[in-house]
C-alpha cells in the first residue's frame, strides 16, 4: 500500500496541524493557508493539537467562517502538543492511519524545530508535506525571520522600558529573564531596543565577576541602577543551563528558568547591590500579534499552499531578504540558528 499523500494526481484534501509552543502569528498562517486553499480549489482540514490530532484521529474540516477575525488574535485557533509520533511505534502507525481514513493528500505542518523534525521525516517516508517555521526563538536555520519573534522582541523591549524607571527609582539592578533555550535572539533583540547594560546569552558562558565588574564600574560613574536582559538557557562558565531535569518534553527537552534568579543572587551577594529579578515567561507568548508577525505569518501560509499547489513536497517555507521561498525540509531542520555575534558585539559596545 503507497504512503499517504504519495499517490499521484493534484491534492484535493490538504491537512494543516499547529505543533510545539504557541506564538503570536499562528493564527494569520492558518487564515492563510485556508483561504488561499480554498481558492484553490481544495478542501482544508484542521488537525488539532499538532501531531497529538494525528495520532488521535482529531480533526475537523475549516472554511472561511472558521478562520473569519482571527487575524488578531494570539495563540492558534487548532491547539497545540508537543507530541512526538516517533516515540512510539504505534502513535507512528496511527499517524499514518488517520491519514488514509481523512482522506489526506497533503500537509501543511506548521511548528519549529521538533514539529519540522517530525515533518522532515515523514516526508521521507514519501508523505506529501510543506512546514512553515515557527519559532518566537528565530533559532531555525534557512530563515532570516520567523513569525512570533517581532512580538515577543516588542513585550520584552516594553517589559525592559518599564523596569527602567522602577530601577532608577530604588536604585537597584533589575535582571530581565526572556525566553531562548539555545540561542539569545529575543535577549539581544529586546535588549539593544531596551538599552540594557548588559545581555547575557546562551552563545557565551556568563562570567559573573566580569558582570559585577560592569555594574560597579556603573556605579563609579554615578550610575547607581543598572538593567541586565539574560536568556533563560544562558548559562555560567563551566555550569549546565538551569532547569528541572524532569519531567522532559517526548523531544527530550527539560523545563528552562531560573538562571535569571541565579544571576541576581550571585549580583548581590558579590555587589552588595539590591537585586531584582523579573521573569517574563509565557507572557512572550501571549497576545495579539505584531504587524509584521500578521503580515509574516500570512506570507508564509499563502506560499504553503502555492507549494502544495505545485506540487513540491519536502519543504518549508522561508524568508530571505524580503522574498519568501522555498528550502528543503531537511535543510531547515538541520541545525539551529545562533546569534550573529557581530550584532552582539555592537551591544557590548553599550554595556556598563
Amino acid at each position: 500500500m503507497p504512503s499517504p499523500g504519495a499517490a499521484t494526481g493534484s491534492v484535493r484534501r490538504l491537512g494543516v496541524l499547529t505543533g510545539g509552543g504557541d506564538c503570536p502569528g499562528l493564527n494569520p498562517v492558518i487564515r492563510a493557508v485556508t483561504r488561499r486553499a480554498i481558492q484553490g480549489g481544495l478542501t482544508v482540514i484542521g488537525i488539532r493539537n499538532g501531531w497529538k490530532g494525528l495520532v488521535e484521529a482529531n480533526a475537523a474540516p475549516l472554511d472561511l467562517q472558521s478562520v473569519s477575525g482571527i487575524l488578531p488574535k494570539g495563540g492558534t485557533i487548532l491547539g497545540t502538543s508537543r507530541t512526538n509520533p516517533y516515540k512510539r511505534p504505534e502513535d507512528h502507525a496511527r499517524v499514518l492511519e488517520t491519514m488514509r481514513r481523512l482522506q489526506l493528500d497533503a500537509i501543511i505542518a506548521i511548528g519549529g524545530e521538533d514539529t519540522l523534525g517530525v515533518a522532515t521525516r515523514l516526508a521521507k517516508e514519501g508523505v506529501r508535506i510543506v512546514g512553515v517555521p515557527k519559532t518566537i526563538d528565530n533559532d531555525l536555520a534557512m530563515t532570516d525571520f520567523t513569525f512570533g519573534f517581532d512580538t515577543a522582541v516588542n513585550i520584552a523591549m516594553e517589559a525592559i522600558d518599564r523596569l527602567h524607571t522602577t530601577a532608577e527609582s530604588h536604585h537597584r539592578i533589575m535582571v530581565a529573564e526572556v525566553m531562548g533555550r539555545h540561542a539569545g535572539w529575543i535577549a539581544t533583540y529586546a535588549g539593544i531596543a531596551g538599552g540594557a547594560d548588559v545581555i547575557l546569552i546562551p552563545e557565551e558562558p556568563i562570567d559573573v565577576e566580569a558582570v559585577c565588574e560592569l555594574i560597579t564600574q556603573r556605579h563609579s560613574r554615578g550610575k547607581d541602577f543598572s538593567i541586565i536582559v539574560i536568556a533563560e538557557g544562558a548559562r555560567l562558565k563551566d555550569s549546565a543551563a538551569v532547569g528541572t531535569e524532569e519531567p522532559r518534553d517526548e523531544f527530550g527537552h527539560v523545563r528552562l528558568g531560573g538562571i535569571g534568579h541565579l544571576l541576581g543572587s550571585l549580583i548581590e551577594q558579590r555587589t552588595g547591590y539590591e537585586t531584582r529579578v523579573t521573569v517574563l515567561g509565557h507572557l512572550q507568548r501571549g497576545g495579539s500579534p505584531t504587524a509584521f508577525d500578521r503580515i509574516l505569518g500570512t506570507r508564509f501560509g499563502v506560499k504553503a499552499v502555492e507549494l502544495v499547489l505545485e506540487g513540491t513536497f519536502g519543504v518549508m517555507v522561508s524568508l530571505q531578504g524580503n522574498r519568501v521561498v522555498a528550502v528543503a525540509l531537511e535543510e531547515g531542520t538541520s541545525r539551529l540558528k545562533t546569534v550573529d555575534m557581530e550584532l552582539y558585539n555592537i551591544a557590548k559596545i553599550f554595556f556598563g
